[in-house]
């Protein structure tokens, strides 16, 4: 009975010892996409028509209400701190320096699959901001980078 009691007792101790994974994680997808004056970024759920319109509210800018990024991720592991998406935004640029803003939301890495987020730029902030020439989407745990997706003029 004792010998199985110290059995017990270094399986326990190493099972706590025993180190846990860090959290990995990356952005697979992010698709910047328009939003009309209702707050929709399609009229129809067809990838095709959502293409069309978005090419439309592009070349008017007057019936954009704001951008939505929608943005794919995926983090697996025991978080220490932690974890959150953050998109940086560049605009054009007033003086000697572009505009930036910097949107962040958290996120919960759970499960094994990838998950997908919306962080808006809408109202007042979008109309002050003016249009975006280039952007930036990462992971953070913490401190530490995870993973990044960013726009070909960043």
């Amino acid at each position: 009975m004792r010998r199985w009691f110290i059995w017990w007792l270094l399986a326990v101790s190493l099972a706590a010892a025993w180190p846990t994974q860090a959290v990995t994680g990356r952005v697979i997808k992010v698709l910047p996409q328009f939003l009309d004056l209702k707050g929709r970024n399609s009229l129809t759920p067809s990838l095709h028509e959502r293409d069309t319109y978005q090419a439309n509210l592009r070349d008017h800018t007057n019936l954009c209400s704001g951008m939505r990024f929608n943005v794919q991720w995926k983090a697996k592991g025991h978080a220490g701190a932690p974890v959150k998406l953050r998109v940086e935004l560049r605009g054009v640029a007033r003086g000697d320096f572009p505009r930036e803003l910097v949107l962040e939301q958290p996120a919960e890495p759970r499960g094994r699959f990838s998950h997908w987020a919306e962080l808006d730029l809408v109202g007042e902030q979008y109309k002050s901001f003016g249009r975006v020439t280039a952007w930036r989407v990462t992971l953070w745990e913490g401190t530490r980078l995870l993973g990044e997706q960013k726009s070909f003029l960043w």
